[in-house]
């Protein structure tokens, strides 16, 4: 958990990671140094992992998005999908959940036959079976999350 204004300074970048130290400095109080100094200890303490362009899928010809849930077929194989599937680029995030799945992927293609052909390739890679959910409209993405701090006294 973070203190209050390393918190204030999280939420303030994750809405807008472009905001000079000068204007995140005047948001959460204070001097434009110690502002700086506080986001480089979040950048090395991981909290913040580093500032990225949020790509539109539909803008760049990627029109079609899907969840893919990962089942393993023989469930004393070693649990090593992520690695197994690092190479797929169309994969864009890999998430570990509880339940029958063993992980659920989200993936960004071009058509359907693309879909299927990812599918083909993420079945016979990982040895799994999968179940796919396809995105039909997305109301909202990529929302900043909400930063819990500790009060200090």
């Amino acid at each position: 958990m973070l203190e209050e204004l390393d918190a204030r300074i999280t939420a303030e970048l994750a809405e807008d990671g472009r905001c000079s130290y000068t204007d995140l400095a005047e948001r959460v109080g204070l001097s434009v140094s110690a502002v700086h100094q506080r986001v480089r200890r979040l950048e090395q303490r991981g909290v913040i992992r580093g500032y990225a362009a949020r790509i539109g899928g539909e803008q760049v010809g990627l029109a079609l998005t899907a969840f893919v849930s990962l089942t393993p077929i023989d469930p004393a194989a070693p649990d090593d999908y992520p690695s197994r599937l690092l190479h797929l680029k169309q994969i864009e995030a890999c998430h570990s959940v509880a339940g029958v799945e063993s992980y659920i992927l989200k993936v960004r293609v071009v058509s359907p036959s693309a879909l299927e052909a990812l599918l083909a390739e993420i079945r016979a890679t990982a040895n799994v079976s999968t179940r796919t959910t396809v995105v039909l409209s997305t109301p909202f993405e990529d929302r900043p999350p909400i930063v819990a701090f500790t009060k200090i006294t």
